[in-house]
């Protein structure tokens, strides 16, 4: 088994250059594979029991509607039941597994989701909507989860047996860090394969078993993960694959008394009915259930007079356009000092006028949203910025046989205006005029969100300043808001962004443990 000096040190998995023609024909080969298994039926896993039920969900393409990607079966709450049950009585033999071999499946799967990474890649192309890059970057972010949380297990066991503590004369004292239980992993659809695989595996290496509740719009991809980490030889019932609705499963699961832990990423009215739902102690319960929550962001980038204005308009579309602003991340909103307003205004204008919106297996740089509720939520917030703001770019539906809407621009939008301060989570951008930089840092700061943010500058003083008072877990200087990488960014944000869980890094494993103190009396 690996120990922490057999290992490399943690390097991120690289993106991939589809410039390059063999990189290019061998994505449109993948495509091309997974296209041929569209239309597939996807069963639960419950321990070691394969289970189709009658009630599906049907996972459809949003980029082209004609599309089924394929029919996932359905738990209900007996279904629910069974598989508490399974993870549970798994918990008793996963929790005395070493840390080193549970740190070896992470490493195995990595291994082999490496060399399939473009066939993961191209099922969120059709399953999300997502362009070449998008889902390239998401694939590449789960093999570098997996890659550092079994690091990071690996260090968690050699602490626990060299914890510093003070020395006592006649005790052998120690601390050290076991599991918490059965957890709930209920993962977003934006990330559908790094955060899923992120959230499951950071549980799962630190010897928790959990019940995988995926996003109703991609499940396909989580169970492809689920599959995976079969081939590899995790034992049944480890994970357990539960899809089904957030009202009857979901609700049931969070409330269940045997859950000990709900791992959650998604919106804040979510997050919040959670967080919630999970404070109700139910009968037979013996523990204060752990809520994990990443839920959302109002993120920003701010720019003064004298920064690269073309890098800042750069990355501001950069930030508010990457897959079609459907990122917790997402700069859906830039104030900028009136001195340079009307150039870096003009310049974003210009920018997201030039992006096209397309199919995604076409590699077009806009694609879909996620499907026909978000569409029409996003239009709503179109009208409502006309009324808000002054429209420099898109402002409606795009062509396709898919959820295509246009990039879109609003300029001249007051700090308080709807569409600056309620997450849209689409391609849609407001920006605001400050009188100077300490007034764009105030309105940036003015929101109930705290996840990432911004600021362009070329000014030492300033960024120093900046990096104090810009209120957010995630602070970027002079690049763009979104593409956090494991290891470099521990991300995670303040306020209504959530807990604050810092995923990938030295933090977030913590958080599925619980610190066990003994002592010894010596002679």
């Amino acid at each position: 088994m690996n120990t922490l000096t057999e290992v490399s040190q943690f390097t991120n998995e690289p993106f991939t250059n589809f410039a390059l023609p063999e990189h290019k024909l061998a994505m449109e080969s993948a495509l091309a594979k997974v296209k041929a298994e569209l239309g597939g039926e996807y069963p639960l896993h419950i321990g070691a029991h394969k289970i189709i039920t009658d009630a599906k969900i049907i996972s459809i393409n949003p980029g082209d509607l004609d599309h089924v990607i394929g029919f996932v079966s359905k738990a209900d709450k007996e279904l629910a039941e069974q598989a508490m049950n399974t993870a549970q009585e798994t918990f008793e033999t996963w929790k005395k597994v070493a840390p080193a071999a549970r740190a070896d499946y992470l490493f195995r799967a990595a291994a082999l989701m490496r060399q399939r990474k473009h066939e993961f890649s191209a099922v969120m192309v059709l399953e999300a909507g997502k362009n070449w890059a998008e889902a390239d970057a998401d694939t590449a972010e789960a093999i570098d989860f997996m890659e550092y949380y079994a690091r990071e297990m690996l260090r968690l066991a050699a602490i626990n047996e060299t914890q510093p503590l003070t020395k006592v004369a006649g005790e052998d004292n120690k601390l050290t860090y076991i599991p918490l239980g059965v957890g709930v992993v209920i993962p977003p659809w934006n990330f559908p394969l790094a955060i899923t695989v992120g959230m499951t595996t950071a549980a799962v290496v630190s010897g928790n078993t959990v019940l995988l509740k995926p996003a109703s719009a991609t499940p396909v991809i989580a169970h492809r993960f689920v599959a995976l980490m079969e081939e590899v030889g995790l034992p049944a019932g480890v994970i357990n694959y539960v899809p089904g609705s957030g009202e009857e499963v979901g609700d049931y699961l969070t409330t269940h008394p045997k859950t000990r832990f709900i791992s959650f990423t998604g919106s804040k009215e979510v997050g919040l009915r959670i967080n919630r739902l999970a404070a109700e102690t139910q009968p037979g319960q013996i523990w204060i259930k752990r809520v994990v929550a990443e839920m959302g962001g109002k993120d920003g980038i701010v720019v003064d007079e004298t920064a690269d204005l073309e890098a800042a308009a750069a990355a501001i579309v950069a930030s508010a356009f990457g897959f079609q602003g459907q990122k917790c991340s997402a700069g859906s909103r830039a104030f900028i000092v009136e001195s340079v307003y009307d150039e870096v205004v003009s310049r974003v204008a210009e920018l997201t006028k030039g992006l096209q919106t397309g199919l995604p297996e076409a590699n077009f740089s806009a694609g879909p949203v996620i499907d026909h509720n978000s569409f029409k939520r996003i239009l709503n917030y179109i009208e409502t910025g006309k009324g808000e703001g002054r429209l420099v770019a898109g402002g409606g539906e795009a062509e396709g046989n898919g959820y295509y809407i246009e990039p879109t621009v609003f300029a001249d939008v007051d700090g308080k205006a709807v569409i600056m301060q309620e997450e849209i989570f689409g391609p849609v951008l407001a920006i605001g005029k400050a009188k100077d930089w300490k007034e764009a840092i105030a309105k940036y700061n003015d929101t109930e969100f705290g996840l990432t943010g911004a600021f362009f500058s070329g000014s030492e003083e300033r960024i120093a300043e900046a990096l104090h008072t810009m209120h957010c877990g995630n602070l970027y200087i002079n690049r763009k808001c979104t593409g956090a990488l494991v290891g470099a960014h521990p991300f995670g944000g303040f306020n209504m962004s959530g807990t604050d869980s810092k995923a990938g890094g030295h933090d977030y494993l913590l958080l599925f443990t619980q610190a066990k103190a003994t002592s010894i009396k010596l002679g």
